[in-house]
């Protein structure tokens, strides 16, 4: 039997009114830095090609061409950090960034931050938690709390919901399922 092909998303391209002011936002607010940056004669477009990770060339291509009054298409583009520290700090840029705009929830599964970005695109910023619970949920939290009171919440509310496991039997689940 042949190997099962699972392709892994490995980057994404949005489309900008104003690549440049994107592309400083992506690297002021989250971190990121441009790998590459030029011209495609093949669309006319300028293209900026950023990443947070020296093993990927690029994560988000930022690409010219967005007329000026087209609404975005992009629900969301998710970024992961390592721990609550680090997503306690990104809320903390965002907010200097003058964004408002904040919302802060746990998905049982992951603890994350959504706003928009200068365009209007939808951003997520979260870190995995060792619990799973049936997707879509969401609860508000406080990244104003402590993280021990902060991930002691979590915890409680996924063990009382339904279809709730750890992270570890919900990879043994799907990873069986793969090999199929």
């Amino acid at each position: 039997m042949a190997d099962a092909i699972h392709p892994q998303l490995a980057h994404c391209g949005i489309y900008a009114r104003d690549a440049g002011k994107l592309a400083e936002f992506y690297t002021r607010v989250l971190g990121l830095v441009v790998a590459d940056r030029g011209h495609s004669a093949r669309i006319d477009a300028e293209l900026v090609f950023l990443t947070a990770s020296p093993e990927q060339h690029h994560q988000l291509v930022i690409i010219s061409g967005r007329k000026a009054q087209s609404p975005s298409t992009v629900n969301q583009l998710s970024f992961k950090v390592a721990n609550l520290n680090q997503l306690k700090a990104v809320f903390a840029r965002v907010r200097e960034a003058g964004i408002d705009q904040v919302r802060q929830v746990s998905h049982g599964n992951a603890l994350s931050i959504y706003f928009s970005d200068p365009e209007e695109n939808g951003v997520e910023v979260y870190m995995d938690t060792p619990w799973y619970v049936p997707q879509p949920h969401g609860v508000p939290i406080d990244l104003g709390q402590p993280n021990d009171k902060i991930m002691a919440e979590t915890e409680r509310h996924c063990r009382e919901t339904p279809g709730f496991m750890t992270v570890d039997a919900w990879e043994a689940e799907v990873a069986r399922r793969l090999r199929r």
